[in-house]
């Protein structure tokens, strides 16, 4: 089998219920879905049906009520808070919509983050800062503070540190949610250029102009899955 043909994500019968107070609340209910080797995904639907409470599942930043969770063919259904912090380190890089980049840290010591956790020598995170920086055109930025850039500046250093570590997954929320139309679109074309080099994306959104880039849509609503379709020719 080819690494395109894998799934690197496979969902099966996935659900997520929140209790509080004697409500229960189902924001997923029997997701079966798979990210292969390669793919670009999106998922989309209007706001509330369960988009971001699926990412966060999918980058272990939350655990599901019910169902199977497979990452690189591996059960990761049931670990530990620390088994699961270690393959977000390594394996998943997140982008946001509101950038989440730390304001005192420089757009260079905002990028190199996620590098410092992993006991790199310094000069191995430099190289991959530099490299990162580079290829979302943001170098000449490095010393400055993400109050001094645009959104669009902030989303780029937002990709930058999560390419930084090379992870196998990109996982998306929302991207250009807090982005007007010009800088949003970079975004994507941006996002569109990592993904014709060789990354796996897996992009949440509610807005029907970006779902073209992807090769492949799903379509969420109540927290359920709808309808998929594919892209003839993705962007």
């Amino acid at each position: 089998m080819k690494d395109q043909d894998q799934p690197l994500i496979s969902l099966k019968k996935i659900g997520k219920v929140f209790q509080t107070d004697e409500v229960e609340t189902h924001a997923l209910s029997g997701i079966d879905m798979q990210v292969r080797v390669g793919e670009y995904a999106a998922v989309d639907g209007p706001s509330g049906c369960g988009k971001s409470t699926l990412l966060s599942l999918v980058g272990l930043l939350d655990t599901a009520t019910s169902g199977l969770y497979e990452f690189k063919q591996q059960d990761v259904t049931q670990l530990s808070l620390s088994r699961r912090a270690r393959i977000r380190n390594r394996e998943i890089g997140f982008i946001f919509q509101s950038f989440n980049l730390i304001g005192d840290l420089t757009v260079q010591e905002n990028v190199q983050l996620p590098l410092s956790y992993r006991g790199m020598s310094s000069s191995d995170q430099k190289k991959l800062t530099d490299d990162a920086l580079e290829k979302v055109g943001m170098t000449h930025r490095r010393r400055h503070y993400p109050a001094q850039l645009s959104g669009g500046q902030q989303q780029r250093v937002a990709v930058a540190r999560a390419i930084v570590g090379k992870p196998s997954i990109l996982l998306a929320d929302e991207p250009t949610g807090n982005l007007d139309s010009k800088n949003a679109e970079a975004v994507m074309k941006l996002l569109a250029e990592l993904h014709r080099e060789g990354a796996t994306i897996c992009m949440v959104t509610h807005d029907p102009r970006w779902v073209h880039y992807a090769d492949r849509t799903v379509h969420l609503f109540d927290g359920r899955i709808v309808a998929e379709d594919e892209t003839v020719e993705a962007s």
